[in-house]
């Protein structure tokens, strides 16, 4: 176990899911539903079993020995999961980077954080040991950035022109946004219960050879497995109903670098739960306190990447003090949390 280690994972993790939308920007003449299935293809399917292959000594047969029960359960919080990332791909689409994430990462932050200690039974004891203590005091801090970024993302919204805003976010829509960041923020905080229902396979993996840093690679094959199954419904829903499904084979449109910046969106997304899963092999006693770690860092960067594409332009300077506030906050929380987790070793 080393601390340091399982922090700067997720940092790497956090940076891959605050970036991974960027290529989705660059593609042109499809719709969403379109380059999202393909998208997930590759971030759901095709990255967990290379990765799992590459890290996993006999894979299929630790499938084959693996607990049903946690296969299903680990499915089953997959698919609820996928729902909050359909929505969670429209938070971008309405609110952009900086006030989507923050607002959608926000509720599933605290939701995924929160409800397992308490589920297994773990949260009154860490309220008695000075280790829980700081651990809870690092997440409470967390949600304190979070609320802050997401804050200043609001005065944001109040301050620019719709001009600005479509400018930056070309179909933003505050009040569709709302209403998907929450759905997307209670959902995708099934990610979390996933990995928790998936630690007899994880351990297994390790009875199977696996290294510590990748035991969680056969676990994201089956809960990934599940989020596919939902927004592959969706997609093609919508690729019927909007009569989209040519998309596919269009050479009217720029075809091959559509595919491609689908592609590069999926590999980097899959790579924010494969340093996830690595980071939080490191962090011990409450190695659920990652799930705070892992969303800090990834409202950190992608509010990086919305100062950086322009979305805060034009705003007052105290809202950028306190978007600046926000992200400095996050950062601190992470190190706190990871103090906590020292702590309780």
């Amino acid at each position: 176990m080393n601390i340091v280690l399982g922090i700067f994972y997720h940092a790497v993790g956090g940076f891959a899911a605050g970036s991974f939308y960027l290529p989705l920007k660059k593609i042109k003449k499809w719709a969403w539903e379109s380059y999202w299935l393909v998208n997930g293809f590759v971030s759901w399917i095709i990255m967990p079993w290379l990765v799992a292959y590459l890290t996993v000594p006999e894979l299929l047969r630790l499938f084959h020995h693996a607990p049903a029960s946690s296969i299903f359960w680990s499915f089953l919080y997959g698919v609820l999961w996928g729902i909050g990332g359909l929505t969670f791909g429209l938070t971008m689409r309405y609110l952009g980077l900086s006030l989507g994430y923050s607002m959608a990462l926000g509720l599933t932050a605290m939701f995924g954080t929160i409800i397992p200690p308490i589920y297994f039974g773990k949260f009154t004891a860490m309220l008695v040991h000075k280790a829980g203590q700081v651990t809870l005091g690092g997440i409470m801090i967390t949600l304190l950035g979070i609320a802050l970024t997401g804050w200043a993302g609001f005065l944001k919204d109040r301050e620019l022109s719709e001009g600005d805003k479509k400018a930056g976010i070309q179909e933003f829509d505050l009040v569709k946004g709302i209403w998907v960041a929450v759905i997307a923020g209670i959902m995708s905080a099934c990610m979390a219960f996933g990995i928790q229902a998936g630690k007899p396979i994880a351990n297994l993996a390790v009875k199977f050879h696996t290294p510590d840093l990748f035991q969680n690679s056969p676990v994201f094959i089956v809960i990934f497995a599940g989020g596919f199954v939902s927004n592959f419904i969706w997609c093609i829903y919508l690729n019927i109903r909007n009569k989209t499904f040519d998309d596919y084979l269009n050479i009217d449109t720029p075809l091959l670098i559509n595919y491609i910046f689908s592609v590069l969106a999926g590999i980097v997304w899959y790579f924010q739960f494969m340093f996830y899963g690595m980071g939080t092999s490191q962090m011990g006693k409450y190695g659920f306190a990652s799930w705070s770690i892992h969303f800090a860092f990834v409202i950190f960067f992608s509010n990086m990447w919305g100062l950086l594409t322009n979305e805060w332009k034009g705003v007052r300077r105290r809202t950028m003090w306190l978007i600046y506030g926000g992200l400095v906050v996050l950062v601190l929380s992470a190190c706190i949390i990871g103090y906590g987790n020292y702590l309780s070793s």
